[in-house]
């Protein structure tokens, strides 16, 4: 997908480098590398020139970054999902539940890339799948998709540097009535390539901020059992890090295959992406999205 950018030169910027310059303004070495490889890609007051070329006060400089390959291995398939936002660098989605991110070997045409490839070819458009905030299958809720190379490079630095921030909200099981945070490393089970536990010898650094809203008892045929409505914070993104932290603390997940497979309130993993915060990757706007939980996990009211 093409994207141009356009700057006039400050006094500030002048005797920079082309180069230099669109390192500044989060310009990747994969980016300019691609920009480089595009004919007529870079153009000073309308005419191409080099990335050496030295910059001038008042200069009119337009990167043209073109895209036209997509992502040929994943299939344009019609399948519902909710936009929140869209412009020409982001696509802010809600993603229902039991929709994987990416196509895998036993999800090849149900997938949110799937669906995002048939919502741009509807337009004509080439895309390549890049999703910034990856979800698990069964947990709904706020992902970030980058609609060309150059925001995929500068929120992906945003995820690194923690600039991008994760709130969800969880169902635990049990009463929660204080707030707290769990420090505890993750690291994959022995044995398995999916499952993670809690290992403080081989695990990597993980941080859950927690804060509960609301529980509830239900009387269920066998017992009654409590649950507890949180809000959750990230400081870092291990694989599975909510559901392995709230198990590790004896509040897990309902609904959860791995590690607590109890269906009786809810269907699946009881996990929600409810709030995304991050810096435009082009106009450098703090950009906050928010998403209510779904229907099949609204059990407080």
């Amino acid at each position: 997908m093409n994207r141009d950018f356009h700057y006039i030169i400050s006094p500030e910027d002048a005797n920079k480098t082309i180069r230099q310059f669109l390192k500044e303004h989060d310009f990747s070495h994969k980016v300019m590398t691609h920009i480089k490889n595009t004919e007529n890609s870079v153009l000073l007051n309308g005419t191409a020139v080099y990335f050496n070329t030295q910059l001038k006060s008042q200069d009119q400089l337009t990167i043209h970054l073109i895209e036209e390959n997509k992502s040929e291995k994943i299939v344009p398939i019609l399948l519902p999902f909710e936009i929140i936002y869209e412009d020409e660098d982001i696509l802010v989605v809600n993603k229902p539940a039991d929709m994987p991110i990416h196509p895998s070997l036993k999800n090849y045409e149900n997938t949110l890339a799937n669906a995002v490839a048939y919502y741009y070819e509807s337009k004509g458009l080439p895309f390549i799948f890049r999703c910034m905030n990856r979800l698990d299958r069964d947990t709904s809720g706020i992902t970030i998709i980058a609609k060309n190379m150059y925001s995929a490079a500068v929120l992906s630095s945003q995820v690194t540097s923690h600039v991008l921030k994760r709130e969800y909200l969880a169902i635990v099981t049990g009463a929660v009535t204080k707030e707290g945070t769990i420090t505890a490393p993750i690291a994959r089970k022995d044995g398995s390539t999916i499952e993670r536990e809690v290992n403080f010898t081989n695990g990597e650094s993980a941080i859950t901020h927690y804060t509960p809203l609301a529980n509830k008892t239900f009387n269920l045929p066998e017992e009654s059992v409590t649950y507890s409505l949180l809000h959750i914070r990230l400081e870092t993104g291990r694989t599975h890090q909510i559901r392995v932290h709230m198990s590790y603390i004896g509040h897990p997940l309902p609904g959860d295959f791995l590690y607590n497979p109890d269906y009786r309130i809810v269907k699946r993993q009881a996990l929600h992406s409810a709030c995304l915060r991050f810096i435009h990757p082009v106009t450098k706007e703090a950009m906050q999205f928010e998403a209510p939980l779904p229907p099949d996990l609204d059990i407080f009211t």
